[in-house]
């Protein structure tokens, strides 16, 4: 499975965003999707899921009631949207899958398969 993540850019505060994870090669039905950010000097952290198989999803406590994570009727794609933002949210966000039931924001290491990444930058 490959993944492309676009859609990052530079916001004032309080902006939107929505960002992209395009997933190709592989059926995502059976999949949990993920992103994740990391701002500059800091691991990188879950910031929300969304599971292929059921629609579950979760979120990190920092980002709930501002970002929603969503999958397409087209089932190839996965979005999240980012309202009200701060500037600790700026980081470069990535896009990870891999195949659960449950998808998870514990760590990284809970997906095998990446994206390369997009930078969103919260300034005024």
């Amino acid at each position: 499975v490959q993944l492309q993540a676009s859609g990052g850019g530079l916001v004032q505060p309080g902006g939107s965003l929505r960002l992209s994870c395009a997933v190709s090669g592989a059926t995502v039905d059976y999949y949990s999707i993920a992103w994740f950010r990391q701002a500059p000097g800091k691991e990188r952290e879950g910031v929300s899921c969304i599971s292929a198989t059921d629609g579950s999803t979760d979120y990190a406590d920092s980002v709930k009631g501002r970002f929603t994570v969503s999958l397409n009727n087209a089932r190839d794609t996965v979005y999240l949207q980012m309202n009200s933002l701060k500037p600790g949210d700026t980081a470069i966000y990535y896009c990870g899958a891999d195949i659960w039931d449950e998808c998870s924001i514990k760590g990284p290491y809970y997906y095998r398969h990446w994206g390369q990444g997009t930078l969103v930058t919260v300034s005024s």
